[in-house]
C-alpha cells in the first residue's frame, strides 16, 4: 500500500500544492522515524538488502549480534559477514521456497560466540512479484541451547549413574566375599613356619590392598551418585580453607610445595555444607598437587564482590591440554594414571547444590586456575538511588 500510495503521489506531483506535499513529506518522516525507534528496540536483528544482496538497512540488534556498525555496512554485501550461506542458491530459489528452505540456524564466533536462529524473508515488488531485496531476522537462541545441552547431560548422567550404581552393588558382594575368604586364608598362613609362608604372604598383602583399593573407588563412586543435601549453616570459607590444608599438610610437606594464602578478611559468612565444602576443597588440592613436582606453588586466593564469593585454586602444574578441559567434570575422565574419574564430578555436585558455579583455566605446562563462586544469598536484592528512577508528580 505504501508503494501504490508513492506511486499515486509521484505521478501527481505536480498538481500537489507546497503545503499538502509539506505534509505529506513529514508524516511521512515522522513514519520513518517511528519505525525506526521500534526496529532498534526489539530484540531481534533485523537485515535488509537489495536486489544485489547488499544491505540497506539494519537494526541495533543486529549490528550487535554480529559485531558490525551500520554506517560501515551499509552498501556491503550481506555475504561479507555470512559467510557460510549459500547466497546464490537463495536468489536462485522460487519466491515461495524461500522461508521453506531457508530457516535455519547458525553458529557466530565474532564479537563473542552466539547461536542464532535466523530466516529469510523475500522482498518483492507488488506489482509484477520481481524480488527486489530480501529481509533477514535473526534471534539469539544461545541460552536455549545452553538449557538443551544441560538437559542432555543431565539425561546422560542420570543414565550412567543408574547403571553403574547396578554394577557397584553387585561389584560390592563379591569383593566383601574375598575380602572374608583372604581373612581366613591369613589365619592359615599364620600357621605355616615363616620362610615357607613368607611368597604366600606377600601375594595375600598385595591381594588385600587391591581390594581395599577396590572398596574405596566403590565407595568413592556410591557418595559421588547419592549425594546427601546440603546441611546449611553460616560458615566462613577462610576457615575450611584452613582445615582442609591441615588434612593435607602431610602431602604437602612430603611434596616439597610452597602453599601462598591471599585470604581477604572480613569475608561474608556464607550459608554451607562445611564437610561437603571441605570435601570439594581437598579433591581440588589434591588433584593440584598431584599435577605439581617437587619445589611446586599453590596459591589460594579468596575474595568477595557485591554477589559472590570467589575462591581460586592456583597451582604451577603441567597444565590441561585444552581438549581436555571440556571434559573435566565427566564421570571416569582422568588423566592420571590411577584416577578414578570422580574427583571433580563430586566438586561440581557440591558447587552446584550451594548455587555457585566453577570456572577452569590451564595454560599447558605453565599451570592451571580453579575458581569456585559461591553466592552471598544475605544479598539478594539492592534498593536503586531514586535519582534514577524519578516517578512523575501527580
Amino acid at each position: 500500500m505504501k508503494a501504490s500510495f508513492l506511486d499515486k503521489l509521484i505521478g501527481r506531483i505536480e498538481r500537489v500544492d507546497p503545503q499538502s506535499l509539506q505534509s505529506v513529506v513529514l508524516k511521512l518522516a515522522r513514519e520513518k522515524g517511528f519505525l525506526e525507534t521500534l526496529f532498534n528496540t526489539i530484540q531481534e536483528g533485523i537485515i535488509v538488502t537489495d536486489a544485489d544482496g547488499r544491505i540497506t538497512y539494519l537494526n541495533a540488534a543486529a549490528g550487535q549480534l554480529l559485531g558490525i556498525g551500520p554506517e560501515r555496512a551499509v552498501g556491503e554485501p550481506l555475504s561479507n559477514y555470512l559467510r557460510d550461506i549459500d547466497w546464490q542458491k537463495i536468489w536462485s530459489a522460487d519466491k515461495d521456497e524461500w522461508r521453506k528452505v531457508f530457516s535455519q540456524e547458525l553458529e557466530v564466533f565474532y564479537p563473542q560466540r552466539r547461536f542464532l536462529s535466523f530466516y529469510i524473508v523475500p522482498v518483492a515488488d507488488e506489482q509484477n512479484s520481481v524480488v527486489t531485496g530480501m529481509a533477514i531476522i535473526l534471534r539469539d537462541v544461545t541460552e536455549s541451547h545452553h538449557s538443551a545441552a544441560s538437559a542432555i547431560e543431565s539425561e546422560k548422567l542420570s543414565a550412567i549413574t543408574l547403571l553403574a550404581a547396578g554394577v557397584a552393588h553387585e561389584i560390592g558382594n563379591p569383593l566383601n566375599s574375598l575380602n572374608i575368604h583372604l581373612q581366613l586364608m591369613d589365619r592359615e598362613l599364620k600357621k605355616l613356619p615363616a620362610a615357607e609362608g613368607e611368597r604366600l604372604r606377600e601375594d595375600l598383602r598385595v591381594a588385600r590392598d587391591e581390594i581395599t583399593r577396590l572398596d574405596q573407588i566403590i565407595n568413592q563412586f556410591l557418595k559421588a551418585i547419592r549425594p546427601t543435601q546440603p546441611e546449611l549453616q553460616p560458615t566462613s570459607v577462610n576457615e575450611v580453607i584452613a582445615d582442609t590444608l591441615t588434612l593435607l599438610e602431610r602431602e604437602i610437606s612430603d611434596r616439597d610445595i610452597l602453599v601462598e594464602q591471599e585470604l581477604t578478611r572480613g569475608l561474608p559468612r556464607l550459608s554451607l555444607d562445611r564437610a561437603q565444602l571441605k570435601q570439594a576443597f581437598y579433591n581440588i588440592i589434591k588433584n593440584a598437587l598431584q599435577a605439581m613436582r617437587s619445589g611446586g606453588i599453590l596459591r589460594i586466593r579468596t575474595e568477595a564482590n557485591p554477589t559472590h564469593v570467589i575462591i581460586s585454586f592456583i597451582d604451577s602444574g603441567h597444565g590441561i591440554a585444552p581438549e581436555e578441559i571440556g571434559r573435566l567434570f565427566e564421570p571416569y575422565f582422568t588423566t592420571k594414571e590411577n584416577g578414578t574419574g570422580l574427583g571433580l564430578m563430586i566438586v561440581q555436585r557440591i558447587v552446584r547444590e550451594h548455587g555457585g558455579t566453577i570456572e577452569v583455566e590451564s595454560d599447558k605446562d605453565r599451570g592451571t586456575t580453579f575458581r569456585v563462586k559461591l553466592p552471598v544469598h544475605e544479598k539478594r536484592t539492592r534498593l536503586l538511588e531514586a535519582s534514577r528512577h524519578e516517578v512523575p508528580a501527580t
